[in-house]
């Protein structure tokens, strides 16, 4: 049976909770938790993905694949190769979050995620229109 839609909300709800995530991506720590900031920049990909698919108004799945959101989104508007590049960070979703065996994130794995999740946005917002920040 397929995951329920999440309940939607706006197009610039999303953005704004994407941005968030970020912002908290961006914060300069320790490199020990740079596996979290990962995270979160998954979670800004993941978030203005999903941004699209209200604004088409396409019912948005529970999932933290990238590859899926990107792929849904290619039915409706042509996604550039950069972006469609984010579903690498579909890993920092769940397998670094928490403990466990995995290779460590280098500053400079932080940092092209920060730069993926940057662009990711930046493309959403000219998509779906500048006016829905809030």
């Amino acid at each position: 049976m397929p995951p329920d839609p999440v309940s939607p909300g706006s197009p610039g709800d999303w953005l704004r909770h994407a941005r968030a995530d970020l912002a908290l991506a961006q914060v300069e720590v320790s490199p020990q938790l740079l596996e979290l900031l990962c995270f979160h920049a998954q979670q800004a990909c993941e978030k203005s993905l999903k941004a699209v698919l209200v604004y088409f108004g396409v019912a948005v799945p529970k999932t933290h694949n990238l590859r899926a959101l990107v792929d849904l989104i290619s039915k409706y508007a042509s996604v550039p190769m950069d972006i469609a590049g984010c579903a690498e960070l579909t890993d920092y979703a769940v397998t670094t979050r928490y403990p466990g065996v995995y290779e460590p994130v280098t500053e400079n794995e932080h940092r092209e995620a920060v730069q993926t999740a940057d662009q990711t946005i930046r493309w959403v917002e000219t998509l779906v229109g500048a006016g829905m920040t809030p």
